[in-house]
């Protein structure tokens, strides 16, 4: 397959989303950020989390015969092994992420999903998507509190501070939402999907971020979205999600947690 990746870390910060891909499979990961100031536990930062389990996950995939379930489940554990001795890895605030991953197995794509990272498919015409939303039915008041705060305040600040602390609370357990973390048996709350690669004419895999347009702006939706990405290219995608972003600097257009994402789009043709 022929993967197109564009990555923009967002203004003034590393980019925590994360990308690798070659011709059997492509992973994003969507590493999950945390308020100024809060400690996480680990010493090494969320940037290295996504990064050493990306490059595990890619590894799993493009190795043997073993399901996506399965290789996420592997590269979290394997990762999680890196630094269970120098760092607190079952701590709620340890770094954590969003997976995304499409893989092409003779006449076989498959994908997976974690998270509120997004799978496009394309077949014969029509565009299908594949998200978790288990991460925003969390926390419901403490979002509307951020919401409500004027940005660049103490009071967000707080407010940012409380739905990380209530939304890590509920992280990787029933009732709440799953991500990867320190826990593979988080792998098993995966979606997953296959198609025969005849009907697929493309497909992406997105972090949150790169939705916004479609999430957040609500300026196409995603039968528009893959058809500027089979019109154009992925960086032609980020560079309008960041002028919108920047037309909205107050956050009052369009309420949400922080002015610009790390945004990242890996486009496949099967």
């Amino acid at each position: 397959m022929l993967v197109d990746v564009a990555s923009y870390a967002r203004p003034q910060g590393p980019n925590e989303d994360f990308a690798l891909s070659d011709s059997t499979a492509a992973v994003v990961l969507d590493g999950a950020g945390m308020a100024p100031g809060m400690n996480s536990g680990c010493q090494h930062g969320v940037a290295w989390y996504v990064e050493q389990l990306g490059t595990r996950l890619h590894a799993e995939a493009t190795q043997g015969d073993a399901s996506l379930t399965d290789c996420l489940a592997t590269a979290i554990e394997s990762t999680a092994s890196l630094h269970r001795d120098t760092c607190v890895v079952d701590n709620p605030l340890s770094p954590s992420a969003t997976v995304s991953v499409a893989r092409v197995r003779g006449d076989v794509f498959e994908w997976l999903v974690l998270g509120d990272c997004t799978v496009l498919i394309q077949s014969n015409g029509v565009v299908t998507a594949a998200t978790d939303d288990r991460l925003a039915r969390v926390a419901p008041h403490a979002r509307e509190a951020l919401a409500r705060a004027v940005p660049g305040s103490p009071e967000r600040q707080r407010a940012h501070e409380a739905l990380v602390q209530e939304e890590r609370s509920r992280r990787n357990e029933r009732g709440g939402y799953w991500v990867a973390a320190a826990d593979p048996t988080a792998a098993s709350q995966a979606l997953t999907g296959s198609e025969s690669t005849s009907r697929v004419q493309s497909a992406a895999l997105l972090t949150d971020g790169a939705g916004r347009l479609v999430t957040t702006f609500r300026s196409t939706d995603w039968q528009g979205y893959m058809t500027m990405l089979n019109h154009g290219s992925p960086e032609d995608v980020l560079r309008q999600v960041r002028e919108t972003e920047a037309s909205d600097p107050d956050l009052s257009r369009w309420p949400r947690s922080k002015q610009h994402d790390d945004a990242t789009i890996a486009y496949i043709r099967p």
